[in-house]
């Protein structure tokens, strides 16, 4: 009975979408996957220099460049490769031409680190001390208002041993396993070389208007950041994916919309955190996962840009997760119902078995003065009352702000980008820390936030706090410039667990300063950044000394070099 009653419900949930259908006219779905070498953030550069409709958000991607753009090919963003009359790659096919054959770009993808794990919204790469790769060829397939889209990923990577969280922390293990029985964040995929294959960037849909249904394994990011997304970005793998989704803004007499609504299975690494085996006092530090850790996860994000206003963008998001065997009633399954409002010191068992996040954003920008300024807002869990939040609006709150401004140069077409962004998911609420009522992490789903071992959102992880600034050269689709960030590793831990001492030497920094660039030379579009990780204090390691007065933490250095390479077949 119980298995029937999970039928009926997804039955309803597709039954909803379906509602959404009316065959009408329609255009390709193609999309620029989240993370393409070179082709994401020239798309964002060319709406702020108003090259490209600035009707569109920016706020949900990927992005349908043909759809939002009237770009022909949606990978050849500057029509000055692919040529329909030459190529013998693509076609067209099929009564009228209605069907169209296209060769994705084919990309490539490389990592090393020199010294320990580091790297953020990278997708598929994993913690990984050594080279890895990623090889992603693709095909796109049209006829009518159906498309196909194969975009596989096949990773390959070292994954050579490195030191991670020191046993000889002895006195902090404890405090550490607080977190780690709450989320799955393995520092090491294993203890050999790691091959895997993804379907990556694939989808298969049905089009119309301005609208999209289908199934997806493409990586998804929601919100207005260029670094960070409080919801969903792409530091972890792709995972499939029921999507409603519109692929350019709905206009209408009071603005334009746009919007997403997903439903999606995630899964656990399979590896444990590191010294799993340690014991205090006869007791395991490490408590095991369930057995039977097969997740869904539901969202929504809804976006408007008022007529009234050009280049503002509004937003909410909103995600909910929960075991598979736990879903009962439609609410588990469309995101807009799970609220489930309540007093924070009622016990509401029902709601305690989701991990939801939800976030407000904006995005103002100005084509005219090459400018954008953008925020969000977040909170972890969706059953607090109006009245708690605006006693205290701090509590389990998350938010990010940024800047990006093009000036022009004296050489036309060339321009000078500066940037930053700040975000912060580290608590400042005594009771919430104690609580470890931390981003990402949960009571109840012990895999926490996550898929395939990584954070589905902000990619350094539970509790991380950054601060970043760029300055580059920018022509077209090249970029030479220079980046510098500060990372702060989980600052709800350090407070967790050195409240009483408040050394500051405790605290897990990194200092990352970055040369990187892009270049488009013909068909090819390279990417390439060179950084410098000087961390302090690493994994919060500190070993004082009777005979000294003062020690410094435990300082350690990295290098990491990445290139992305991706071919537009001609």
């Amino acid at each position: 009975m119980r298995m029937m009653k999970k039928r009926n419900i997804l039955n309803s949930f597709f039954g909803v979408w379906l509602l959404m259908l009316v065959v009408s006219n329609y255009s390709v779905g193609q999309t620029v996957p989240v993370g393409t070498p070179v082709l994401d953030d020239y798309l964002r550069r060319a709406q702020l220099l108003g090259d490209i409709d600035s009707a569109s958000s920016f706020m949900i991607r990927p992005l349908y460049p043909v759809s939002a753009f009237g770009i022909k090919y949606g990978f050849d963003l500057d029509s000055s490769v692919v040529d329909m009359d030459a190529t013998t790659v693509h076609k067209f096919f099929g009564k009228d031409n209605k069907g169209k054959f296209l060769m994705l770009p084919a990309v490539a993808k490389f990592q090393y680190n020199s010294t320990y794990a580091f790297g953020v919204n990278d997708g598929a790469f994993i913690p990984n001390r050594g080279i890895q790769a990623i090889l992603s060829p693709g095909a796109y397939l049209e006829y009518g208002p159906f498309s196909l889209q194969f975009q596989p990923e096949l990773l390959m990577a070292q994954n050579q041993d490195y030191d991670g969280f020191p046993i000889e922390h002895q006195a902090t293990i404890l405090f550490y396993y607080d977190y780690m029985n709450r989320i799955d964040m393995p520092e090491r995929f294993g203890e050999d070389s790691y091959t895997s294959a993804y379907l990556g960037q694939s989808s298969i849909r049905y089009n119309f208007r301005e609208y999209s249904l289908g199934i997806s394994s493409e990586n998804l990011w929601w919100g207005p950041g260029r670094r960070s997304s409080l919801l969903l970005g792409n530091n972890a793998p792709g995972f499939i994916h029921f999507t409603a989704n519109t692929r350019k803004p709905v206009h209408t007499g009071i603005g334009s919309f746009e919007g997403q609504m997903i439903g999606g299975f995630l899964k656990s690494s399979g590896f444990l955190p590191p010294w799993p085996d340690y014991r205090i006092q006869e007791n395991n530090v490490y408590i095991p996962k369930p057995t039977n850790s097969k997740r869904f996860m539901s969202g929504l994000v809804l976006t408007y840009q008022p007529k009234w206003v050009p280049g503002l963008f509004l937003g909410y998001g909103s995600t909910s997760q929960m075991y598979r065997r736990d879903v009962s009633s439609l609410a588990d399954i469309l995101p807009v119902f799970n609220g489930r409002k309540k007093a924070q010191n009622i016990v509401d068992p029902i709601q305690e078995k989701r991990q939801q996040f939800s976030s407000g954003f904006f995005r103002w920008m100005s084509p005219e003065g090459h400018f954008e300024f953008y925020g969000e807002y977040g909170t972890r869990d969706n059953d607090r009352k109006l009245s708690d939040f605006m006693i205290t609006p701090e509590s389990g709150r998350a938010f990010t702000f940024g800047f990006s401004h093009l000036m022009s140069l004296r050489k036309p077409g060339h321009y000078f980008q500066i940037s930053s962004e700040m975000t912060q998911t580290g608590q400042t609420i005594r009771d919430d820390i104690r609580a470890l009522n931390t981003w990402y992490i949960h009571d109840y789903v012990r895999d926490g936030y996550t898929h395939n071992g990584q954070v589905l959102g902000v990619g350094n992880g539970p509790a991380s706090n950054m601060i970043f600034m760029e300055f580059a050269w920018v022509h077209k689709m090249n970029r030479i410039g220079f980046q510098m960030e500060r990372i702060v590793y989980n600052n709800d831990f350090y407070y967790y667990r050195y409240e009483a001492s408040k050394d500051w030497r405790n605290k897990y920094v990194d200092l990352v300063p970055s040369l990187i660039g892009d270049w488009k030379v013909g068909s090819m579009l390279v990417n390439a950044r060179l950084q410098y990780v000087n961390t302090l204090n690493y994994k919060w390691y500190l070993e004082n000394s009777p005979d000294q007065y003062f020690i410094p933490g435990y300082d350690r250095k990295n290098f990491v070099a990445q290139v992305g390479l991706a071919y537009i077949f001609p």
